[in-house]
């Protein structure tokens, strides 16, 4: 039976999410940012490394209090949230690095992001080729197109935003499930059949460098969707792979092509301070080119954590290759280590 369009909160297009409002958006109080400064001055004061950091040693009960709901608009609401007013430039990298490392501690457990095994990725441009088979857009000042990332939560802090640029741009996967459904039937039973993705060179030891995947999955009537359309180009490189047909390619573009439109997405200019969280299973995330400062402590910086989080949705088979564990409020997600492991919330942050 083809697939029917999916009634779901996270259903949404960009600019009647932002005029709508809602419980996603909201400022820290000040009362929240003075427990926050207390648990700072706190952990420096004790001489806390970051593998010290725990919820008993960085007590935020504000916050605390504040990440069911998080959690609820994440997974039942619109799939994003986005707090704002950290003080990050008073704070500094180093005091916003361990104030985000706190954080994250009530939000998930933490998951390593790249072969060098980082649970706090540093994103910024690091001149990295990001059409290689080991490209990774977080280190370049590129336009990223939209995409997912590999865990159920994808969270940010800004410490410091570009010269020009890098405008961030959120879209539902589900409101573009559903055009689709409505408009192109024939491609929507081919996003939900397998595609081959490169491994982008993460692979473990005597593991192939390509898997199969499909874009769109259900399961246990909930909707999940992984697409990184650099990921699936690159995988056409090897030459044992199939390559794509005139309806995969053509199905990728419609995505894209709906993604890109201001009509479903929404855009907004990160500031210091802002924390933007996402669930990778209902949008897709994107982020133009930027032009960084000259000076070196004034260029672009964010911190970026790869969550599991405890209320996440049980996942189709068909992700299993990336998710492993696919069982709802499993620890999964995350890329290998250079051991072939994922690392979970290591001390070395």
């Amino acid at each position: 039976m083809p697939h029917a369009p999916i009634a779901s909160p996270a259903d949404w297009r960009g600019p009647a999410l932002v005029e709508g409002g809602g419980d996603w958006t909201r400022p820290f109080t000040a009362e929240e940012v003075a427990e926050i400064d207390a648990a700072l001055a706190s952990a420096k004061a004790r001489g806390l490394s970051m593998a010290d950091i725990t919820r008993e040693t960085f007590p935020l009960p504000r916050f605390e209090r504040l990440v069911p709901q998080v959690h609820r608009v994440l997974e039942e609401g619109p799939g994003i949230m986005l707090m704002r007013g950290l003080p990050t430039e008073r704070w500094g990298a180093r005091d916003s690095r361990v104030v985000y490392w706190g954080l994250g501690k009530y939000l998930g457990t933490a998951l390593s992001q790249s072969p060098e095994g980082d649970i706090l990725g540093d994103v910024r441009d690091l001149g990295v080729d990001l059409s290689g088979p080991k490209g990774r857009g977080y280190k370049t000042n590129a336009e990223l197109e939209y995409h997912t990332d590999s865990c159920d939560v994808v969270a940010l802090i800004v410490i410091h935003t570009a010269r020009l640029g890098g405008r961030s741009m959120i879209a539902s996967s589900v409101a573009i499930h559903n055009e689709i459904a409505r408009t192109r039937p024939d491609l929507l039973e081919v996003l939900y059949q397998p595609f081959v993705w490169s491994t982008q060179s993460q692979q473990g030891a005597g593991e192939p460098s390509w898997y199969e995947q499909p874009i769109f999955t259900q399961h246990e009537g909930r909707f999940a969707c992984r697409y990184i359309r650099t990921h699936i180009y690159s995988a056409q490189r090897y030459p044992e792979v199939p390559r794509l047909s005139a309806a995969q390619i053509e199905a990728m573009k419609l995505i894209d092509t709906l993604a890109d439109d201001p009509a479903f997405h929404f855009s907004m200019m990160f500031e210091p301070g802002d924390v933007q969280i996402l669930n990778n299973h209902v949008t897709l995330h994107a982020r133009t080119e930027y032009e960084d400062w000259p000076e070196e402590a004034r260029k672009r910086h964010l911190l970026r954590m790869w969550l599991s989080v405890p209320n996440s949705r049980a996942l189709s088979p068909g992700l299993s290759h990336i998710y492993r564990d696919r069982r709802a409020g499993a620890v999964r997600g995350g890329n290998p280590s250079r051991n072939g492991q994922i690392v979970y919330e290591t001390t070395e942050a």
